[in-house]
């Protein structure tokens, strides 16, 4: 039986999309300048990969034997590949959004399909029973906004904003010190901030339009480029501020940040990998033509400070490198091969791995991938690769993939 399977996969074609990231690094024509904005690896039922060789889909391949093609205590425990993975070309902002822990999304989904909501409908927020915690890794310069500031920090950067229409914001982060307070604080501030009325909504995009032209303070110039840039694309969205209220982000390539369930985020512009639980369920809070509902992403929200750790990758084996994630469904790698010797597959659980440069070959088996390609790894396997080349490896958690050196 092949222990490598070579994966045709799915493009996911949306507005904030580039037409060129994805199709140079698959080496392939754009000739419509679609917006191809993820590519998917996995199983996921909207846009599952499929196996030409058999041919057939991964999840059927899966399903036949899924001790063998997860390993026995994965098959266990997930009862399915338990991680999804992406390619992401983000040319312009994503939505404000987070996403559900796990008792959350079961019952959002539960209760959306006892209300008689499809699946696929635009006003769904819950397309699954599964949480979606992940991590996104920078293939060049890549910004992002993640995690509430501190209160006192966006209550000095809502001053140094100088617009009128903020005072109730302002009164609502005058909050008693301590945790309890602070945390009170940032949703007393959300709820303010969505309840700006329609005149209030537009008077605050023309003021960060006008407002970009002032000099900002030096530490935070950025920040008011880009809530001028969200004034242009989403007038009248209060969401415009967010640069004011959520940590911004520049990842260099190579460089990662995990996103927990419930934490407030958008990735703003930039190229990437993104791995995370086997889920597609966001909600959105602002900055897109999508649906939004506000209620929900307050119900699944963290109402606290946080500031992602830009995470750089570690040796963890030959020509492996690991990144830090304390999620048990996924790990993300980064594996290099020097073109010498073969070596064997680091990895011991069901991994998909995307050829990011090189050539890689597994000679055993007579395949051949090249830049841009992708394939799934039966667990257990180690066959021999050989090669110079670059790859992303989404494999289970440290508790079912890893190997020595990291487990």
């Amino acid at each position: 039986m092949p222990s490598v399977f070579k994966l045709n996969n799915t493009i996911k074609y949306y507005d904030w999309g580039s037409p060129e990231w994805i199709p140079r690094l698959l080496g392939v024509p754009n000739g419509e300048k679609k917006p191809w904005a993820e590519l998917w690896m996995g199983v996921h039922p909207q846009g599952p990969s499929e196996i030409p060789a058999l041919p057939g889909l991964l999840p059927d391949l899966i399903g036949r034997d899924p001790a063998r093609y997860l390993g026995k205590e994965a098959a266990e425990e997930f009862r399915g590949l338990p991680f999804l993975f992406k390619l992401l070309a983000a040319e312009k902002p994503l939505s404000i959004q987070a996403h559900p822990n796990l008792a959350q999304a079961r019952s959002g989904w539960e209760r959306e399909n006892s209300l008689g909501i499809s699946p696929g409908a635009p006003n769904r927020n819950y397309r699954d029973p599964n949480h979606k915690p992940e991590i996104i890794c920078a293939l060049g310069d890549f910004t992002a906004m993640a995690g509430f500031r501190e209160p006192s920090e966006i209550r000095s950067l809502l001053r140094l904003f100088r617009c009128p229409v903020l005072a109730p914001l302002l009164e609502a982060l005058d909050a008693p010190a301590g945790t309890a307070g602070g945390d009170g604080a940032l949703k007393r501030f959300l709820d303010a901030l969505f309840s700006l009325g329609a005149e209030d909504r537009q008077a605050l995009g023309a003021h960060a339009r006008g407002f970009a032209g002032d000099s900002p303070p030096p530490d935070y110039a950025e920040e008011w480029k880009l809530a001028a840039r969200f004034a242009d694309l989403y007038p009248g969205d209060p969401a415009v501020i967010a640069p004011l209220y959520l940590n911004l982000v520049t990842l260099r390539r190579g460089e990662a940040l995990n996103i927990p369930a419930g934490i407030l985020h958008a990735y703003v512009r930039g190229f990437g990998v993104e791995l995370m639980a086997n889920s597609d369920n966001v909600l959105r809070g602002g900055l897109t033509p999508k649906h939004i509902d506000v209620g929900e992403l307050k119900a699944i929200l963290r109402f606290a400070p946080f500031k992602p750790e830009v995470l750089k990758p570690a040796a963890a084996g030959d020509g492996l490198e690991a990144y830090p994630s304390p999620f048990r469904e996924f790990s993300l790698y980064r594996l290099r091969g020097r073109g010498g010797a073969a070596i064997p597959f680091p990895l011991r659980g069901p991994a998909i791995l995307l050829i990011l440069g090189g050539e890689l070959a597994v000679p055993a088996e007579k395949l051949r991938l090249k830049r841009g390609e992708s394939a799934f790894v039966v667990p257990g396997t180690g066959p021999l690769l050989s090669g110079a080349f670059e790859a992303a490896v989404a494999a289970t958690g440290t508790a079912y993939s890893a190997p020595p050196e990291i487990r």
